[in-house]
């Protein structure tokens, strides 16, 4: 008898839904996913989560979801948003998990352009997408997680409900290539709107591999999911845990000492953090009274460690630190600056992982030597399908052959990577990336500016400040307070700038436009001694 389509593919797949059926099988009894919520440890096995998201499949299969439709996902961390996210990948759907701290402008464009027709939301967000219902007129299915006892319309399906009631069978029905699409992740780009990077099965199922070897994740390890879990980076941190069949703790929200508590509790042994809050754990004053020797790996992302910061950790947590960064695009991670140059001090990426090939590029695609500055680019198989609907920025992003990172670095003489600047104005702040001329085009909305220009400021806590360099129309008068209020009307709150600074011009390039460079150099240390 001819073998079909389907068991074909099964022999051979690369499908991440697959991956908890095999950890179901070899850690079944294991911890898989911890949560603590209102005084209550929750836990799931490994085997309960293979079980739980075959459920989560065959409810979304039962409403008339089929593979490759778009589910799109909003939530704050949660034992029930990680079913929801890993229960897409069973079934085959695209999941989009949505930035729910973005304004209601990018969520409905987001919800819209990816053209979801079933979204699930926790109950505590579902007051703010009912206020966008109207504009969401693809979505049919609308389904809510009971996480914090908030009431909910009518209109919206119980989720835990509707998953007991639904079958654990193992989902093998469903034809996966490795290329098929997993997932949409929106990004802010250096437009208003925000760019959907679609990854597939087989990006994140290789980035996740490389990554438990490049950070050291061992299997069966605990480790933690502190920072959003809608966001890329703890998403991929999450998966890879997954992966060996670990254990994640998730945290609702970062409070330093529950942190700490929890490190003790559950014996974790790795520790993802930006390094604001890697300085908040330092800064708690009872940590020494904490049993930290369970800790084996530390990682930071988003930015670099000052040195004086990184020795206290490395001294309290006696354990390696691991520098990991990337972007969206490469699922996420690209590049790790592991803690073996301890001379080495700045905006230091380091080499690129072992599946990815790393360089740095002039604009006429060549290759450059070592000690010579230009664009970052990689080539790697965790390199995203493309930005979807969008073959121009997609093409754009993968000019000579390489994926174009958007950033400025070169390599030093031991040929590790330096980041020097991004290439466009894009500005990371506290984890979050938010595109200047986004907010340019709100502040030119004043009746009384004449011009902006919004950059990027080194900041001791958020990294990077957004910061406005406004000039006023002549005889107009405005203040910082009104300009920011306008910004909070429309914006996001991380992206409302933390400074308003007025002067009388800005300087500009011989083409016209607004010298960057120059104003992030007069006021690199506008931040130094501040408590915003």
């Amino acid at each position: 008898m001819p073998t079909t389509a389907i068991e074909k593919n099964l022999i051979d797949r690369v499908a991440m839904g697959d991956m908890f059926r095999r950890r179901a099988s070899s850690a079944a009894n294991s911890s898989a996913l911890v949560e603590y919520r209102d005084g209550q440890r929750i836990h799931l096995s490994h085997l309960q989560l293979n079980q739980s998201l075959n459920r989560v499949a065959n409810l979304l299969r039962s409403l008339g979801v089929k593979p490759g439709e778009r589910v799109a996902l909003a939530g704050f961390n949660s034992i029930d948003f990680a079913l929801a996210l890993y229960g897409c990948m069973k079934g085959g759907f695209v999941v989009v998990p949505l930035n729910h701290l973005q304004g209601k402008e990018d969520l409905s464009y987001t919800v819209n352009h990816c053209e979801a027709k079933t979204i699930i939301i926790e109950d505590s967000l579902t007051e703010k997408f009912d206020t966008i219902k109207q504009e969401l007129k693809l979505v049919d299915h609308w389904i809510s997680m009971d996480v914090t006892k908030c009431e909910v319309q009518e209109h919206y399906l119980d989720f835990q409900t509707l998953i007991k009631q639904s079958s654990d069978a193992e989902v093998i029905d469903v034809k996966i290539n490795d290329r098929d699409p997993l997932q949409i992740l929106y990004t802010s780009g250096t437009t208003s709107k925000p760019k959907g990077v679609e990854t597939s099965h087989l990006a994140l199922f290789i980035n996740t591999l490389a990554a438990a070897i490049e950070l050291g994740v061992q299997p069966k390890m605990a480790g933690s999911a502190v920072m959003p879990m809608f966001h890329c980076a703890q998403h991929l941190v999450s998966t890879t845990l997954m992966h060996v069949g670990g254990k994640v703790v998730i945290f609702r929200q970062f409070k330093p000492e529950e942190v700490l508590q929890v490190i003790q509790d559950e014996q974790l042994e790795f520790i993802f953090l930006l390094p604001l809050m890697w300085k908040a754990l330092l800064d708690v004053p009872s940590i020494d009274s904490y049993d930290l020797s369970s800790v084996k790996v530390g990682m930071y992302g988003m930015a670099p460690m000052d040195q004086p910061s990184l020795l206290r950790l490395k001294a309290r947590f006696n354990c390696p630190f691991t520098l990991a960064s990337g972007q969206t695009e490469m699922t996420p991670l690209a590049t790790v600056f592991h803690d073996v140059w301890p001379e080495k001090k700045g905006n230091y990426w380091g080499e690129g992982i072992l599946t990815t090939d790393q360089a740095v590029m002039n604009d006429e695609g060549e290759l450059l030597a070592d000690g010579e500055i230009g664009e970052i680019v990689w080539r790697a198989p965790s390199v995203m399908n493309g930005y979807y609907k969008d073959p121009e920025a997609t093409a754009e992003a993968s000019t000579f052959d390489w994926h174009h990172s958007g950033d400025l670095g070169y390599f030093d003489e031991d040929h590790q990577l330096m980041f020097v600047d991004r290439k466009k104005d894009m500005i990371k702040t506290g984890g979050e990336n938010v595109p200047s001329v986004k907010v340019e085009r709100v502040i030119m909305a004043h009746p009384a500016v004449a011009g902006v220009t919004v950059v990027g400021l080194p900041h001791p806590h958020w990294t990077e400040a957004v910061t406005a360099f406004v000039i006023l129309k002549t005889g107009q008068t405005a203040s910082e307070e009104d300009i920011v209020q306008i910004c909070k009307a429309e914006l996001a709150g991380y992206e409302v700038p933390k400074r308003v600074v007025f002067v009388k011009e800005i300087p500009m390039t011989a083409t016209g436009k607004f010298l960057k460079v120059a104003l992030r150099e007069k006021f690199a240390h506008i931040y130094d001694e501040t408590d915003n």
